[in-house]
C-alpha cells in the first residue's frame, strides 16, 4: 500500500516548484526567490498545504548544499585552490571576525547578555552557501573577481561551522556558571568529545583518507563501474561516494559540506570528473529547490505579525551591518570597478547553517525558545531578501557606477583624413582591427571600457577612450569624412543607436555592423545598414566544417558544404527579413521551409562535380586572374 500522504506532499512541493520558478525567471528574478515564494504560499500561514513537517523536509534537503559543494569542488583544480589561500584565510578570516564583533556589539547594545551576544554574532556572521553559489552559477559569475572572493569567504565560513558548534556549549555554560555538568558533556559527540590533540589527529586522518581514496583508489572503482555500461550503477556509485563522505564527516563532527568539497577538489583532475558532475547535478538542483521551498514554508509569521516593524528593523539592520563590513573588506582587498558592491550584496544575508546552529543553541540552552524563534525568522527573511538585493545591485547600483566611471575625461581623438573608425575593441573588434592593421590600414579605434584600453595599450595598440553614442565623440573622430564605420561593440542597443544617428546625419558613410543574432541583424537592415555580420555565424560554420571532416567528408566536401550553407543563408536573408517585418507566423513557416530546402540542396550537391555555380569557388575572379596572367605573358 502506497503512503498517500507522502505522495500528496511530494505533489504539492513539485507543483509549487514547477509553477513558481518559471514565473520568477519570467520576471527576471533568480530561481531562489521563486522557491522561497513557493514555500511561503504552500506553508501553514498562507494556503496551509504543508505543515510542521516542512522543517523535517528542510533538514533532508540540506543535503543539496552538500551535493552543490561537491560539484563546485569538481570545477576547481587543486592548483587554483592553492592560489586562493590568501583570500580564503585572509579575506574569509577577517570577514568572520569583524562581522561577529560588529553584530555581537550591536546585540549587546540591544540588551542581550555577553555570552548570547557572542553567539548571535558568530551565527549571523555566516552567509548562505546555497543562495550565493546558486546565484553565481546562474549568472555565470563564479569565476569573476567578486565571485571568487565570495566563494573564498563561504569556504572559510563552512570551515568555521565546526569551531562554532564547539564554542556554543561553552557560551551556554555562562547562563548558569558551573552547570556544564556531565550530562552536557555527554551530549558532545565526534571530535568534540575528544582531547584537543586527538581532535586534530582525527581531522588530519579524515582529510588524508579522502585525498588518498580520491587520488589513488577512486579511478579504479569508477573504471570498474564504467565498464559495466550501466548508467544507473554509475549514478549509485556517485551518490554512494558523496553520502559516504558526508556521513563520515558528520560522525567525527566535521561539516559534511566541507568533506565533500575536498573530495570534489581531489577528483577535479579525474577523467571521470565530467560524468560525475553530470550525474550529481540533477539531484543537487532538486534538493536545493526543496531546501528553499522548506525554508519559505517554515517561516513563523506569528512572530512577524506580533511586531512586524521590529522584525523588519532587525532584518534590515543585519543586512546593513554585514554589507558595510563586506564593502570595507572588499575595498581593503582592492576589489574595484563595482566588484566590491557585488561582493557585499552577495554575502549580506545569513546562512542555512544558521538553522543548524540555532537549533543546537536551543538544545544547549544558550537561547530560550522565543529568542531562537526570533533568530530563525530574521535568518529566513534575510535569505529571502538576498535575491532582491542582487536585483537592486543589477538594476540600480551597477548603472550608477557605470555612469560614474564614464565621468572620467574622454580622450581627445586625433581625426585623420578619411578615417576608418572602429567602435569597440573587445574580442570581436580585436580580430577585425588586427586584420586591417596587418594589411597596412590606419584605423581610429574607440572603446568605452577603461580597463580594456589600459591592457591593450600595453600591447602597442593605439586606442582612444570614448563613448561613441555621444555625437561629439564621433564628430571629433571625423565621422563626417569617414571612409568606413565599423560597429564591433558588444553593447547591441548602443550599436543600433549609433547606426541610427549616423544614417540620419551622414547617410553617405558606409557602415559595417556586428549583430548578436538574425533578429539584431534585421534591426540593422531596417536602418539601411547593408553589411551585417552575425558574431557567432562564421565561427560556428568553421566548427561545423571541422565536424563534417571528422564524420568522413573530405576537406573539399566539408568546405563546399559549408560554403553552400552560407550562400543559402545569404540568399534567403532578405526574404526572411520581409516576412519578419510583415507576419511573424509566416516568418516561422518560411524559416522551416528554407531549412528543408537547404537539406535537399546539400543532398543533391553531393552527387555533382565541380562546376561554375559551385559556391565553394569564386569562378569569375579565377577567370579574371587567369586572363590577366595570360596577358602578362
Amino acid at each position: 500500500m502506497y503512503n498517500q500522504d507522502f505522495f500528496f506532499q511530494a505533489l504539492i512541493y513539485l507543483l509549487a516548484a514547477v509553477v513558481s520558478v518559471p514565473l520568477a525567471k519570467k520576471l527576471g528574478l533568480v530561481s531562489v526567490l521563486g522557491y522561497l515564494a513557493a514555500g511561503i504560499i504552500i506553508g501553514p500561514f498562507v494556503l496551509g498545504l504543508v505543515g510542521r513537517e516542512a522543517t523535517d523536509v528542510m533538514h533532508f534537503a540540506e543535503f543539496g548544499v552538500v551535493l552543490m559543494l561537491f560539484v563546485i569542488g569538481l570545477e576547481l583544480e587543486p592548483a587554483l585552490l592553492w592560489k586562493m589561500r590568501k583570500s580564503i584565510f585572509g579575506l574569509g578570516g577577517l570577514q568572520v571576525l569583524l562581522t561577529s564583533v560588529v553584530i555581537g556589539a550591536v546585540a549587546l547594545a540591544f540588551g542581550f547578555r555577553l555570552n548570547r551576544a557572542v553567539g548571535i554574532g558568530l551565527i549571523l556572521a555566516l552567509s548562505s552557501t546555497a543562495i550565493v553559489l546558486q546565484t553565481l552559477t546562474e549568472k555565470g559569475l563564479i569565476r569573476n573577481t567578486a565571485g571568487k572572493s565570495a566563494f573564498a569567504v563561504l569556504l572559510f565560513q563552512d570551515i568555521m561551522v565546526v569551531p562554532i558548534l564547539a564554542i556554543i556549549p561553552v557560551l551556554a555554560a555562562f547562563n548558569a556558571p558551573g552547570n556544564l555538568d556531565n550530562t552536557q558533556l555527554d551530549k558532545l559527540t565526534g571530535v568534540a568529545a575528544l582531547p584537543g590533540w586527538a581532535q586534530l589527529l582525527v581531522i588530519i586522518a579524515a582529510i588524508a583518507g579522502i585525498i588518498f581514496l580520491g587520488r589513488f583508489v577512486s579511478k579504479h572503482i569508477f573504471r570498474f563501474i564504467a565498464e559495466t555500461n550501466l548508467h544507473e550503477v554509475f549514478t549509485a556509485m556517485a551518490l554512494l561516494l558523496v553520502i559516504g563522505i558526508a556521513l563520515a564527516m558528520d560522525a567525527i563532527g566535521l561539516s559534511p559540506a566541507l568533506g565533500t568539497f575536498i573530495a570534489g577538489v581531489v577528483l577535479a583532475d579525474s577523467e571521470y570528473r565530467h560524468e560525475l558532475e553530470a550525474t550529481i547535478d540533477p539531484f543537487k538542483g532538486l534538493l536545493l529547490g526543496l531546501f528553499f521551498i522548506s525554508v519559505g514554508a517554515s517561516i513563523n509569521f506569528m512572530l512577524f505579525i506580533e511586531d512586524p516593524l521590529r522584525i523588519i528593523g532587525y532584518v534590515l539592520l543585519l543586512v546593513l551591518l554585514k554589507f558595510l563590513v563586506l564593502l570595507a573588506l572588499g575595498r581593503f582587498f582592492r576589489l574595484k570597478k563595482g566588484y566590491e558592491f557585488l561582493f557585499a550584496f552577495l554575502l549580506a544575508q545569513s546562512s542555512e547553517f544558521a538553522f543548524v546552529l540555532i537549533s543546537f543553541s536551543r538544545q544547549s540552552q544558550l537561547f530560550e525558545e522565543k529568542t531562537g524563534g526570533l533568530l530563525l525568522l530574521v535568518v529566513t527573511l534575510s535569505m529571502a531578501l538576498s535575491p532582491l538585493l542582487l536585483l537592486f545591485n543589477d538594476k540600480a547600483v551597477s548603472p550608477i557606477l557605470a555612469r560614474w566611471q564614464n565621468k572620467i575625461e574622454f580622450d581627445e581623438v586625433e581625426a585623420q583624413e578619411k578615417p576608418i573608425i572602429l567602435a569597440g575593441f573587445g574580442r570581436f573588434g580585436l580580430v577585425v582591427g588586427r586584420l586591417l592593421l596587418a594589411n597596412g590600414f590606419k584605423i581610429t579605434i574607440i572603446d568605452s571600457n577603461p580597463s580594456n584600453i589600459e591592457v591593450l595599450r600595453k600591447f602597442g595598440f593605439k586606442l582612444y577612450y570614448g563613448d561613441v553614442t555621444r555625437p561629439q565623440v564621433l564628430e571629433n573622430a571625423g565621422i563626417a569624412n569617414a571612409r568606413l564605420l565599423i560597429l564591433s561593440m558588444a553593447e547591441y542597443e548602443n550599436a543600433l543607436e549609433v547606426a541610427r544617428y549616423v544614417r540620419k546625419k551622414y547617410p553617405e558613410v558606409e557602415i559595417l555592423a556586428r549583430a548578436k543574432d538574425i533578429f539584431h541583424a534585421f534591426e540593422f537592415v531596417k536602418l539601411n545598414v547593408k553589411t551585417v555580420q552575425r558574431e557567432m555565424f562564421n565561427s560556428g560554420l568553421e566548427m561545423g566544417t571541422k565536424a563534417l571532416e571528422y564524420l568522413g567528408f573530405s576537406r573539399y566536401e566539408a568546405y563546399r558544404s559549408a560554403r553552400m550553407f552560407k550562400h543559402h543563408e545569404e540568399e534567403v536573408f532578405m526574404e526572411l527579413y520581409e516576412h519578419w517585418l510583415e507576419d511573424h507566423s509566416q516568418f516561422v513557416q518560411e524559416t522551416r521551409r528554407f531549412s528543408e530546402q537547404l537539406s535537399e540542396t546539400l543532398e543533391a550537391e553531393k552527387k555533382v562535380s565541380i562546376y561554375e555555380t559551385d559556391c565553394a569557388w569564386d569562378v569569375e575572379s579565377i577567370r579574371e586572374e587567369a586572363a590577366a596572367t595570360l596577358k602578362s605573358k
